[in-house]
């Protein structure tokens, strides 16, 4: 995994508390961020990943939401809820990351962190995800012009 992975677990953990507890103090989450990542480019990138999330959680989870065939965003495990929505914001709001990336840590911290079901289930919801952004942003210059 890469040297983000661990920013990403605790990005995770964060949101996890955050399911829980809808209003935790900024300094309790800065100080939890210090306590577990050393580097200062990996703490910023880790509260990057918790406050893109949060900011853009109505359309994560909309489009969470409409990929998951079948299952409400409220019926989905805390893990596997929070790990597609980082995946879903790294995929929405942040090109720089290879998709296939965003793929592999979800995929990783929905194994390490919930059940034997989970990183299929990512996997799926994400593969899903991927295939609506693609569509939408699908260059129409490449089409044919009409003759």
């Amino acid at each position: 995994m890469t040297r983000r992975f661990r920013a990403r677990g605790v990005a995770l953990q964060l949101l996890f508390e955050r399911d829980h507890n809808a209003r935790p103090q900024r300094q309790d989450i800065e100080r939890f961020v210090q306590g577990r990542l050393r580097e200062p480019e990996l703490r910023t990138f880790c509260l990057q990943l918790y406050d893109g999330v949060v900011k853009n959680q109505a359309e994560i989870d909309r489009r969470i939401s409409e990929a998951a065939d079948n299952w409400r965003l409220v019926r989905i495990a805390t893990v596997d809820r929070n790990a597609l929505r980082i995946g879903a914001f790294e995929l929405l709001h942040c090109p720089e990351t290879p998709q296939p990336v965003v793929f592999d840590e979800c995929i990783e911290l929905a194994r390490r962190y919930g059940s034997t079901e989970s990183p299929a289930f990512v996997n799926g919801v994400l593969d899903k995800l991927k295939q609506g952004i693609n569509a939408a942003v699908a260059p129409e210059a490449l089409l044919p012009e009409p003759t």
